[in-house]
């Protein structure tokens, strides 16, 4: 997985492009591009690798507090629909990351709770686990007890007057 400096020269060649300039060029083609917010595009695998790398920098403050000021975490959140599972568990843990005063609020609210409950139930144990983390560190309990009501009240069979 790790290659040192000589073992990347000996896999691309004298004049292969090394790794240092491959992530360099791609730092430039980034900079340099017209296009804005990647995550509300059709192509899955384009949210997906923006998703990610959106998940892996913002932990840094700066770019915590830009993505939160440019109404970033309005399109995190509309990546907890996508169909890609990468995509959705990059988001969750993305919106974990970028919870802070400021942006709790957004963060917690109703229909991101009601989503988190849902992956929460989920069969795939890497979405329950990541949504129930979510749910216990960054949900208050009484929201989340109340969307769990509601979802128990709306599953549960309806009795019929019909006939008497």
């Amino acid at each position: 997985m790790f290659s040192s400096k000589a073992q990347l020269d000996k896999k691309t060649g004298e004049y292969g492009v090394g790794r240092f300039s491959y992530l360099q060029s791609l730092v430039t083609e980034y900079q340099d591009t017209d296009s804005d917010d990647v995550l509300d595009e059709p192509d899955q695998k384009l949210v997906e690798y923006a998703i990610g790398g959106l998940c892996n920098c913002c932990l840094d403050k700066t770019i915590k507090q830009q993505i939160i000021q440019n109404d970033g975490v309005k399109l995190v959140i509309g990546c907890l629909s996508r169909p890609n599972e990468e995509t959705v568990l990059s988001a969750i843990t993305t919106l974990m990351f970028l919870t802070t005063p400021e942006s709790k609020g957004e963060i917690s609210s109703l229909p991101v709770v009601e989503c988190m409950v849902r992956f929460s139930e989920a069969n795939n144990k890497r979405l329950s686990n990541l949504a129930d983390v979510f749910l216990q560190d960054y949900c208050p309990a009484h929201q989340v007890e109340e969307v769990k009501k509601m979802r128990c009240q709306s599953s549960a069979p309806r009795q019929s007057n019909e006939g008497t």
